[in-house]
């Protein structure tokens, strides 16, 4: 699981540390994706492909446009000496972010995001929604 919460800049060439505590469970070369929220989304190369294998059980008349998304808003990154990647300017402009990011975990996979954006995400949440989620999910 990856988990954590990390704040970055990027640089001017689109290039962002990944914690290593992150890397250690991504990979030196990982996908980079617009998936889900305003934000970047980082899997593992075996996440990845479990996200895609999902939709070889799905029929193509239901999955064939989100896949196309996908598929055109995802790049492979390899992390470079200094443990950064270079994102490309599409999904530097898909998560609104210029110089500051948040890098957290989330699960099975790593989130970059503006941290603005991220604060009113996640602001959204009130303990009682926390509650209800929990327990709607049987914990």
């Amino acid at each position: 699981m990856l988990k954590g919460r990390y704040q970055h800049n990027i640089d001017a060439k689109g290039r962002i540390f990944v914690p290593a505590k992150l890397r250690e469970k991504l990979g030196d070369e990982f996908i980079a994706a617009a998936v889900l929220d305003r934000c970047i989304c980082l899997y593992s190369t075996e996440e990845w492909d479990k996200l895609l294998n999902g939709f070889a059980e799905m029929p193509l008349t239901k999955s064939r446009r989100l896949l196309r998304t996908l598929s055109a808003n995802a790049t492979d990154v390899t992390v470079d000496a200094q443990g950064r990647v270079n994102l490309p300017k599409h999904l530097l402009e898909y998560g609104g972010l210029e110089k500051e990011a948040l890098v957290i975990g989330a699960g099975n996979r790593a989130e970059i995001w503006n941290p603005e954006v991220y604060n009113e995400a996640s602001g959204m949440m009130t303990p009682e929604e926390l509650e209800n989620a929990f327990t709607e999910l049987g914990f």
